[in-house]
């Protein structure tokens, strides 16, 4: 079922082909690059010679590479025009996949898959796939299900999860830095809750050894990054329409078709925290809001849902100060903080379900 509704969100493109979104060039042109590395013996390029007229850039050791490999990868084996849709399809059933093993934690199977293909499919998946083509933002989806079930497989069933944690911290250095920025952040977020609650300093030190080990996996991509920065100007990447300040919900700036785009986004946005209103209101009334869980989860996405407004502005700069090779995207962390929030899916009696919500619009 997350398959076939992976697929439907594609039914359009039989009729009006794949959607030219903001990034789908950069993206395309990426993929089709890697492979002819690869065909001339180059398994992991570092120059993208193809980029400004030949002129080239350094494209590949600054942004992640493993939508860029996917890519690359899926344009070898299936022909080129289905390409990104074919990407688009495995990578909405993997987020739908990962939330259903977060959701089978505590809903009947029926459920859980409801609640997986809600997340699979929710609107800022679908502008992603229509409007931003940010192919490796949206394979960062299929993380924070992860990020929240092993989190809480080392609270409910203390279990040790430093491997599996780091795992999906290093995966997502090499999917999408800003979300990794955030994911980091949320993973933070969570330990410190738990571990109050809890009382238990060890969830504390297996978060920070979970931090150390997905930053050595992730080592080969970010150590180049970081040292190579000083041959770039990163600041010059940010321009007008791409800082913090021009994203917030309904923002008004001079550029109208940034005005108009943020402005739908918003209206997404508001929907989904919608979701997460009507979610809490009836977990309340089913006396469920008083459980840790639904405490933290009703938290998590009040704070995504703040970093979207202008007040947090002050907050973005206190982040932007730390995020390292993310200055250049920190519009995208907007975005993602958003899309990675937590909603809920309401189905029968007032099941709730984990969604995305958010805005913005970088790679």
């Amino acid at each position: 079922m997350i398959a076939a509704a992976a697929f439907a969100v594609e039914v359009p493109f039989f009729f009006f082909g794949t959607p030219s979104g903001h990034d789908v060039e950069f993206h395309l042109y990426s993929w089709l690059e890697v492979l002819g590395q690869w065909r001339h013996g180059i398994f992991y390029p570092r120059w993208a010679g193809l980029a400004h007229f030949g002129y080239g850039e350094p494209r590949f050791i600054f942004y992640p590479p493993a939508s860029w490999l996917l890519g690359a990868t899926l344009s070898a084996i299936v022909p080129w025009t289905v390409a990104a849709s074919v990407y688009i399809w495995l990578v909405l059933t993997a987020a739908g996949i990962s939330m259903l093993v977060l959701a089978r934690r505590w809903l009947e199977r029926r459920d859980a898959l409801f609640a997986a293909v809600l997340y699979a499919v929710n609107p800022y998946h679908l502008v992603i796939v229509y409007w931003r083509s940010a192919f490796a933002e949206l394979l960062a989806a299929c993380l924070l299900p992860l990020l929240l079930l092993f989190i809480l497989k080392a609270v409910e069933d203390e279990q040790r999860m430093t491997v599996p944690l780091g795992i999906v911290l290093a995966a997502a250095w090499l999917t999408n830095a800003p979300a990794a920025v955030m994911i980091h952040y949320s993973m933070a977020l969570l330990i410190l809750f738990f571990a109050i609650m809890k009382r238990s300093p060890r969830l504390l030190l297996d978060g920070a050894a979970a931090v150390a080990l997905g930053a050595c996996l992730a080592s080969f991509y970010l150590l180049p990054a970081v040292y190579e920065q000083k041959w770039a100007d990163i600041g010059e990447a940010v321009s007008a329409g791409s800082r913090p300040a021009d994203n917030f919900l309904f923002i008004h700036t001079t550029d109208a078709d940034h005005d108009a785009f943020n402005r739908m986004v918003s209206w997404v946005a508001m929907l989904e925290m919608g979701v997460i209103v009507v979610a809490a209101t009836v977990a309340t009334i089913q006396k469920r809001m008083k459980t840790p869980l639904w405490q933290l989860l009703l938290g998590w996405g009040t704070v995504c849902a703040f970093f979207l407004l202008p007040i947090s502005l002050i907050f973005w700069s206190c982040l932007d100060s730390g995020a390292g090779t993310m200055v250049g995207q920190r519009r995208g962390l907007a975005g993602d903080a958003g899309q990675h929030g937590i909603g809920g899916g309401i189905r029968g009696y007032g099941r709730v379900h984990a969604c995305g919500c958010g805005s913005g619009r970088a790679r």
